[in-house]
């Protein structure tokens, strides 16, 4: 038999440690095919951020820095500048990059630095268990939420990719899933998108990738992918929301 699928070069042959249902595997996939695409492999740096990305140096087989809680576009900031053939992506979670990150990810966009951001929310802290995010919806549950996110003593969810729109400096700010199979495929375009962005050298791009998470969830996989086509889509809604042409040379 024929094998038409193969895993991208982009990736090592080690194991996922992410919990069944977890959309991470997808998106470190969709990651490294974009690499292979570009055949930019050899010349990329991962910077990791603390949580569920913190193990990007074992999947993916490319260079990789780990960053300061929430500080990684500040690291791929100094690590473009200095090195500025490289091709530099962080891995983000909404954990990291909305709570803690949340100035570093904005003035990196503001300066629209020639780095691209894979911004994983799956409403949630993944790894540290399960603790309210700036992304959980109103009514969810976490270990610090109890009885339901509420607006009133909590605020609402951030809608990242929409408040990094509104900026001047970003060329690609875009939001996909990966819930079901032709979501994956946007998600694929899009991924690929973004890194051409910095390939062809015109800024900061930013893919928001709604992801599950059945563990801290207290839900099946099938039930997670559910919630995020019932939940998650409607409230932080799919496309494209910046893509400008640059002109100017970096």
């Amino acid at each position: 038999m024929k094998q038409v699928v193969h895993r991208p070069a982009s990736l090592t042959d080690k194991v996922f440690h992410f919990c069944p249902g977890c959309h991470h595997g997808i998106v470190h996939r969709l990651v490294a095919e974009a690499l292979d695409h570009f055949g930019v492999r050899e010349r990329t740096i991962g910077v990791a951020s603390v949580g569920c990305s913190v193990f990007l140096y074992d999947y993916f087989a490319v260079d990789v820095i780990e960053a300061p809680h929430g500080r990684a576009p500040a690291v791929a900031t100094g690590t473009k500048r200095v090195l500025d053939d490289r091709i530099v992506f962080t891995y983000q979670g909404d954990g990291d990059l909305a709570a803690i990150g949340t100035a570093e990810i904005i003035h990196a966009a503001n300066r629209g630095e020639n780095i691209t951001v894979i911004f994983v929310n799956n409403s949630i802290y993944g790894m540290t268990g399960g603790q309210m995010a700036p992304t959980t919806l109103l009514g969810q549950r976490s270990t610090t939420s109890p009885y339901g996110r509420d607006r009133l003593r909590d605020g609402y969810p951030i809608k990242m990719a929409e408040m990094l729109a509104a900026l001047e400096g970003p060329s690609l700010v875009a939001r996909v899933a990966v819930d079901r199979p032709a979501n994956v495929r946007k998600a694929r375009r899009v991924i690929r998108r973004a890194f051409e962005m910095q390939v062809e050298g015109k800024g900061f791009s930013f893919v928001e990738v709604l992801s599950a998470c059945p563990t801290n969830w207290g839900l099946s996989p099938r039930e997670a992918n559910k919630r995020v086509a019932d939940e998650m889509i409607p409230y932080f809604p799919l496309g494209v929301m910046k893509e400008k042409d640059v002109v100017d040379v970096l």
